[in-house]
């Protein structure tokens, strides 16, 4: 038996018509992903502590069964506008509903009661992990001269771990090459302020909750509170206080455009920006601000939105 390579790796994903019903997801699903780990099995270890004339391991028993995958997605459209990304599977499995306006966009909106469930085949070099009924969190990120990216927490209840006979045959086909963030490329606006920023981060910030009771057994996102970080070029109190916005707790929008093409153009809002304590520091000897941000809602739902455009 030969050695088996890290670098040899697939990640099918499909939407389920039923929770937890292996959807079978085929190369033609591949999501192509970086920075990749995988806990293979999550859950408690529970103790025998039986009382025995002598001492000892007793071993213990797993409950609770899961597992983990970690992973980066690139943030890219589908190429054609109004088609959806291939990464919108992983949108939905993370509460985002999917609005598809033919030929103009695809928005991506935040919901609670019908959350859809994801297939996720693992292959490492020909030993292939199945995770069903998924769910997930995605936290984008965006810094100048790099890809930006999405990076995605994903759990979903224990399938099989079975050897394959080969790895599926995934190809770049369909798959948009990124913009680099950049100023060409990319646009921010902070509470009305044309930002001048080192980055942003931002995180959906579902709670993944594995659920095992007699009867039923699931992963479910149980809470939600989203939260980012603006690195921004320091300016004058008079251009833009933040010190008295935290203070004050002032609401205003965020909007990041990342991309010129039609096809691969990718907008992220937030309505209700809250600012938190910003703290000091400096690159390349120019002062910036690190700013804490809170996610708001305004009517409920609607604290983040991404729209491929």
């Amino acid at each position: 038996m030969g050695v088996r390579k890290h670098n040899k790796l697939a990640m099918l994903h499909k939407l389920e018509t039923a929770y937890g019903e292996d959807a079978a997801p085929t190369a033609a699903e591949a999501l192509l992903a970086a920075n990749v780990t995988i806990t293979p099995i999550e859950g408690q270890e529970v103790s025998r502590d039986l009382l025995l004339p002598y001492m000892g391991n007793q071993g213990i028993v797993l409950a609770g069964i899961y597992a983990r995958v970690e992973f980066d997605l690139e943030v890219a459209g589908s190429g054609t506008a109004g088609e959806p990304p291939k990464i919108g599977s992983i949108l939905r499995v993370a509460g985002m509903s999917e609005t598809i306006t033919a030929g103009q966009d695809v928005a991506y909106e935040i919901v609670e009661d019908t959350v859809e469930s994801g297939s996720l085949y693992f292959i490492s070099d020909k030993v292939r992990h199945v995770l069903l009924g998924g769910q997930a969190n995605i936290a984008p990120s965006f810094a100048p001269s790099s890809i930006p990216r999405f990076r995605v927490t994903y759990l979903g209840l224990l399938g099989t771990i079975t050897d394959v006979a080969a790895m599926p045959a995934v190809t770049n086909a369909g798959w948009t090459t990124p913009d680099t963030v950049s100023k060409a490329n990319t646009t921010m606006s902070l509470h009305g302020w044309p930002s001048v920023a080192e980055s942003l981060s931002v995180d959906l910030g579902n709670t993944l909750t594995p659920r095992f009771l007699i009867g039923d057994e699931k992963i479910l996102i149980s809470n939600r509170s989203s939260t980012g970080t603006a690195v921004v070029e320091a300016r004058s109190l008079a251009e833009v206080d933040w010190f008295d916005r935290a203070l004050k707790r002032t609401r205003g929008a965020l909007t990041l455009t990342h991309g010129k093409t039609a096809g691969n153009i990718v907008e992220l809002t937030a309505p209700a920006v809250e600012v938190g304590k910003p703290s000091q520091g400096q690159t390349d000897g120019i002062v910036n601000y690190s700013l804490p941000l809170s996610l708001c809602t305004v009517d409920g739902l609607d604290e983040l939105k991404l729209v491929f455009k």
